[in-house]
């Protein structure tokens, strides 16, 4: 267990109209005005879902956010795209560079967005 948390910490939320299979903590893009929607692997991602509900979602464009990744990842500045099935992994082109503040083993990341 960790002695430091990060949670919520500078959060921006904003509420979009949601495309269609957008589920609560994974990163999503922009796909028409106003509208998210998923990621496919290798996309660059505006954000993280939040709970989705009825046609709209919150969606953190801003602060300390957890997200699943794939990959290695090490704490520090990194360039990162999506990774096709709602998290993120290292992107070597197009990504968007982030701070990690940690890596945990069970396959999740602390981003600062």
């Amino acid at each position: 267990m960790s002695k430091v948390s990060f949670e919520d910490i500078g959060a921006v939320v904003a509420t979009f109209a949601a495309g269609e299979g957008v589920k609560g903590g994974q990163v999503v893009k922009m796909t028409d005005n106003g509208t998210v929607g998923t990621c496919s692997a290798g996309d660059k991602f505006c954000g993280v879902a939040l709970e989705p509900r009825k046609g709209g979602a919150a969606v953190q464009v801003k602060g300390f956010v957890t997200v699943s990744c794939t990959g290695s990842l090490t704490v520090g500045w990194a360039t990162l795209a999506a990774d096709g099935t709602g998290g993120v992994k290292t992107a070597t082109t197009g990504g968007m560079s982030v701070l990690v503040v940690s890596v945990g083993a069970d396959g999740t990341a602390v981003l600062c967005l």
